[in-house]
């Protein structure tokens, strides 16, 4: 499969590695401090707090945390995805990534790290290309609608 980086097969990429499933996640306080929480989402359960700074207890990653590695977990195994579909000889794929806020605009960072010695320079343009072209980027950076009710 001969996926460009046209809007058209960017829907593609995105329709392949993001299946249209519903996901379903329920979060709990679970009074181990302030703000820690049991997250149990597709069968894992996570936990998440809030820094000590911040009135938790720090016994799990932030929101941001969790946002900023969901971020850099999709960018890896988008590019993953995109090197095998085209054969490419990525070794390992890594992303250091970054958030902060600067008034009320969020700031992401992504550095894309490409393991293999005999990836050639048009692939390494390619995945880092690629690598923007994640869902949870494109869920990020489009309008998402939120639809919160009482329960």
């Amino acid at each position: 499969m001969n996926l460009s980086l046209s809007p058209n097969n960017d829907r593609k990429l995105q329709k392949n590695i993001m299946t249209e499933q519903t996901i379903f996640a329920h979060v709990s306080e679970t009074g181990e401090s302030g703000f820690a929480v049991q997250i149990d989402v597709s069968g894992h359960t996570l936990k998440g707090d809030e820094p000590v700074d911040a009135g938790g207890s720090n016994l799990g990653p932030s929101p941001y945390d969790m946002l900023t590695a969901a971020l850099g977990e999709c960018t890896a195994m988008t590019v993953r995805w995109y090197a095998r579909q085209h054969a490419y000889p990525l070794e390992k794929v890594e992303v250091k990534l970054s958030h902060h806020k600067e008034g009320m605009q969020d700031i992401f960072k992504k550095e894309v790290i490409l393991h293999g010695e005999e990836l050639t320079e048009e692939q390494r343009s390619r995945l880092v290309a690629i690598a923007a072209k994640c869902p949870v980027h494109k869920t990020i950076t489009s309008s998402p609608v939120i639809e919160t009710m009482a329960g």
